[in-house]
């Protein structure tokens, strides 16, 4: 099986040297680099299978950086690590393209777990990838094959936890989705986690392919249970 090779964006030393020994004795090939330059060079020189970014760079923001891996790379797993933990900070990371968001200070058991885990998404993803499908609605066209989606609003390049959070509701068009099911089938977080994360990407989702995404008809939110997608409102 080969080896993943993880890009390290982090320019606190001793948090990256912590990271890299607990990763490599995970199994993992690690490439560290410490400025958004230096983070650059190291990404155009080869790929990478998943990238942990710092927000806080000393010549850069993560921001930008995560904005122009996206447009290179559309399905490569994004982790963003910060101390910038406040609500708008989050769903910055995530319209710039992240697929998660992790706030220091961090249990290194679960910032393990949630690396393993979307190591794991993208494999699985990757292997379905041999769909042709388009699903139409309104007037969106998605095709989950290539992670592309025409809109009103114009084309847009999806990741690869968007179209894993798509491809649920379009599988279960019309059911309710409850977090917990949500959170373990994107995701493959347990059912009592805690997080935003899944409630930023509804919102995501809804700026994409609603008309009014404040009145949304097709992701609908089920109040105290989850989330439906309805094609045909």
């Amino acid at each position: 099986m080969k080896q993943p090779h993880i890009l390290l964006v982090e320019d606190e030393t001793h948090i990256a040297q912590g990271l890299i020994f607990n990763l490599e004795l995970e199994g993992f090939l690690v490439t560290h680099a410490e400025t958004g330059a230096a983070a650059y060079e190291a990404f155009g020189r080869q790929p990478y299978d998943l990238v942990i970014l710092d927000l806080m760079l000393p010549d850069s923001h993560g921001i930008d950086i995560c904005q122009q891996m996206r447009k290179t790379s559309p399905q490569l797993p994004i982790l963003i690590l910060t101390a910038l933990g406040e609500e708008q900070d989050r769903v910055n990371g995530l319209k710039a393209g992240a697929d998660d968001y992790l706030t220091k200070p961090f249990s290194l058991d679960e910032f393990l777990l949630r690396v393993s885990g979307m190591l794991r998404r993208s494999t699985w993803y990757q292997a379905t990838l041999n769909r042709a499908e388009e699903y139409l609605f309104g007037s969106n066209r998605i095709n989950l094959n290539n992670l592309q989606a025409i809109t009103a609003g114009g084309n847009i390049r999806l990741t690869e936890l968007e179209g894993r959070m798509l491809e649920s509701f379009f599988a279960n068009e019309g059911e309710t989705l409850t977090r917990a099911e949500l959170l373990k089938s994107v995701w493959g977080m347990s059912e009592d986690t805690e997080t935003r994360t899944l409630d930023n990407f509804i919102v995501r989702l809804r700026k994409y392919f609603e008309t009014n995404p404040a009145e949304p008809k097709y992701f609908l939110t089920v109040r105290g249970r989850g989330y439906r997608f309805v094609r045909d409102p």
